[in-house]
């Protein structure tokens, strides 16, 4: 039987949100958050990027201690062969990938000014396929940019023809946020139909219809004989107005008319850590839950009117149509008041101690200590946040690979006129 996965973006569209970013250390949160909630894949990165190239090669070592044991890590690059050998090179344990180009005529023609035709496009995707299969790449997903504005007998061309060459899934991206759910049912179930492929499905929110159109792709796919892949952004993050946000769509596979009880999702996901996750997040990104976001919302389980109150009091499946136990919520936020001893890139070792004591952690001798410890103060000056919980409990657990995804090295190879500015001491 066909089932609905979820790719969540958070850590490779979601951190391109205008103004906004996560530090190497939250994302590596977010990975781990993911895994144990159950998430099929995360798109953790660009490995073409060169400071993302500890982080990512150090997700991968949490891989393989068993940190992280169901959500795949998967990087993004355009498709172009010399993107993949660079990935490769700078992420040689990388196992699942996504290969990008744009297949409308207006991206085709705005971006490569007529020097590209859709022929070019073709080929330079079959090349990187072939690229990637060398390199022993294990799933290799083709994204079609801008696939809501293309022609459709062309993505069917060029799914099939990257088929061929060796990829494994095709990425629907409607990437201006274009489509509407109808539309998006039957492009996505001819393309499903005609080509026998998985589908990923990527919808950006600039007319406020990404989740509506994800879980309707999902449906067609589905509707096909295909597995569907619902690509998502925690809290909706994202350029512009954001991605399909994934507890919404979570919920409405499990619970709208047209999908509940019909539709099978990913066995591993656990919708209980959601709540947890979505707060992370929000916080990592310094953008703030708004009050009526569905499930997470503060609001998304509040009544006041009369008679709301008065009929979720005797029933909760009166004006509920959900648990907010299933999503991890309703125990107690205890807000300190009194005292408060915290550590960060100023703390020092009696307040440090205090902090890790709080979290049942004992050090087994002084070195370990200020080992630690120095590693927490570079986390607050790395993250500019006061620590959570869990950022101390894995750089105590993780040491070596918090220090790994913590450190990055400047790209700086002066030459010509740089070289002459800078040996002359130009103010």
């Amino acid at each position: 039987m066909c089932k609905i996965h979820f790719t969540d973006v958070t850590n490779r569209d979601g951190v391109q949100t205008s103004r906004l970013g996560l530090a190497k250390l939250q994302k590596t949160m977010i990975n781990l958050m993911l895994d144990e909630m159950g998430i099929t894949q995360s798109e953790f990165g660009f490995p073409t990027t060169k400071h993302e190239i500890n982080y990512l090669n150090g997700n991968l070592e949490l891989v393989e201690r068993g940190a992280i044991k169901t959500t795949k890590l998967s990087g993004w690059m355009r498709a172009v062969s010399s993107d993949v050998e660079d990935s490769f090179n700078n992420v040689p344990k990388l196992k699942y990938v996504n290969l990008s180009q744009s297949t409308s005529e207006q991206m085709t023609n705005g971006k490569y000014q007529g020097k590209k035709t859709l022929d070019d496009i073709l080929k330079m995707t079959c090349e990187a396929v072939e690229c990637a299969v060398s390199k022993g790449a294990k799933i290799i997903g083709v994204n079609a940019e801008d696939a809501s504005r293309s022609d459709i007998e062309f993505l069917i061309k060029y799914a099939n023809e990257a088929k061929k060459c060796g990829a494994h899934r095709f990425r629907y991206c409607d990437t201006l946020g274009f489509e509407d759910p109808q539309t998006t049912y039957e492009r996505i179930y001819k393309i499903a139909h005609d080509t026998q492929m998985p589908i990923e499905l990527h919808f950006h929110n600039d007319l406020g219809m990404a989740v509506g159109c994800s879980v309707m792709g999902a449906k067609a796919a589905i509707d096909a004989g295909v597995d569907a892949y619902i690509n998502t952004a925690i809290n909706g993050m994202g350029e512009r107005a954001g991605n399909a946000d994934l507890v919404s769509c979570l919920l409405a596979v499990l619970k709208s008319a047209g999908f509940k009880g019909k539709y099978k999702i990913d066995d591993n996901i656990d919708l209980s850590k959601a709540w947890q996750l979505a707060k992370y997040t929000a916080y990592a990104f310094g953008v703030p839950i708004p009050k009526n976001q569905p499930a997470v919302g503060d609001n998304a389980f509040a009544h006041e009117s009369g008679i709301h109150a008065d009929g979720a009091l005797k029933d909760r499946r009166n004006y509920e149509l959900y648990d907010f136990e299933e999503l991890g919520r309703g125990e107690p936020e205890i807000i300190e008041t009194g005292r408060m001893i915290t550590t960060g890139e100023y703390g020092g070792i009696k307040g440090f101690r205090n902090v890790y004591n709080n979290l049942e952690i004992e050090f087994k001798d002084e070195h370990e200590a200020r080992n630690i410890l120095e590693l927490v103060r570079y986390a607050n000056v790395h993250t500019q946040q006061p620590l959570t919980t869990s950022e101390l409990k894995f750089i105590y657990y993780y040491p070596d690979i918090a220090a790994k995804v913590m450190t990055v090295s400047p790209y700086y190879h002066p030459v010509g006129a740089i070289t002459e500015r800078v040996n002359a001491h130009f103010i």
